[in-house]
């Protein structure tokens, strides 16, 4: 019974927001909590942030919205049975009030490495059991809403993936395909990764015309008989159509406005 008048309360709430109970949760985050916790921040940015710069990048006081949701949902802490989402909500529900009510570091499910980054936490008061459902729902929900909402344009070829339905997608779509001849050790990857291909403009123009494969050199080999070109540098970039036929290839790291010239040169034409 109380189940039930917690959902009603729920349910009242989404009708008084015009929203879904996520959405909700999206809306109570915002205005409880954004003003510590800033919005998403992409996995690459936070291992530089804290693993090779000791948070003097970002210099981050709480976790991004991405790394609570991750440490509540996968993280090694998680919060609750992944089996059953019924009682797992229930659990975060308890936990997130809880927490926010009575904050103690020790009881903190983030990266005790990292917690050393953080300020201590004040107590939040003045939530409603609702609120803490929305919040909830929020937190569980919030990976496939930002992949519904952000779908990523880079691909990362592995040894179960069939090149094949990369091809049929870019020829569906009459894209061409990049091919970025990459490396997990390379400096200069990982910049141009974080600098100019995760940048609003370049994710565009690769949207419009392209279908960009990341094949990491130490594991795979480059597809199309490409290794009879490659000059051995990362990053490389190979524009081919989506049959295969090399149509340029740009060997080093770019800069954004040069890699925006090199997407506009070769940009299929519909």
């Amino acid at each position: 019974m109380q189940k039930i008048l917690l959902m009603m309360l729920v349910f009242s709430l989404s009708l008084l927001w015009g929203a879904s109970p996520y959405d909700a949760g999206q809306k109570l985050f915002t205005e409880k909590c954004s003003s510590c916790h800033m919005g998403f921040i992409s996995a690459d940015r936070i291992k530089e942030n804290f693993f090779e710069k000791n948070n003097t990048v970002l210099h981050l006081k709480a976790p991004s919205v991405n790394m609570l949701a991750y440490a509540i949902m996968r993280g090694p802490k998680k919060v609750g049975d992944p089996s059953d989402p019924d009682m797992r909500q229930d659990e975060i529900e308890e936990y997130l009030k809880g927490y926010l009510e009575h904050p103690v570091r020790t009881e903190s499910i983030c990266d005790p490495d990292i917690m050393r980054y953080y300020e201590t936490k004040a107590p939040i008061r003045g939530l409603s059991d609702a609120d803490y459902t929305a919040l909830a729902r929020f937190f569980m929900g919030y990976k496939q809403h930002r992949q519904t909402a952000h779908p990523s344009v880079v691909k990362h070829l592995s040894q179960a993936e069939d090149f094949s339905r990369i091809q049929a997608e870019a020829k569906a779509d009459g894209k061409r395909i990049i091919i970025e001849a990459s490396s997990p050790t390379c400096h200069y990857c990982k910049r141009m990764k974080r600098e100019v291909i995760e940048t609003p403009e370049v994710q565009k123009a690769l949207t419009q015309g392209y279908v960009l494969v990341d094949v990491d050199i130490s594991r795979h080999s480059l597809p199309f008989n490409l290794n009879k070109v490659y000059r051995h540098v990362t990053p490389s970039f190979f524009i081919v159509e989506s049959n295969g036929t090399l149509v340029a290839q740009y060997p080093g790291s770019w800069e954004k406005h040069d890699f925006l010239s090199i997407l506009r040169e070769h940009r299929p034409r519909r």
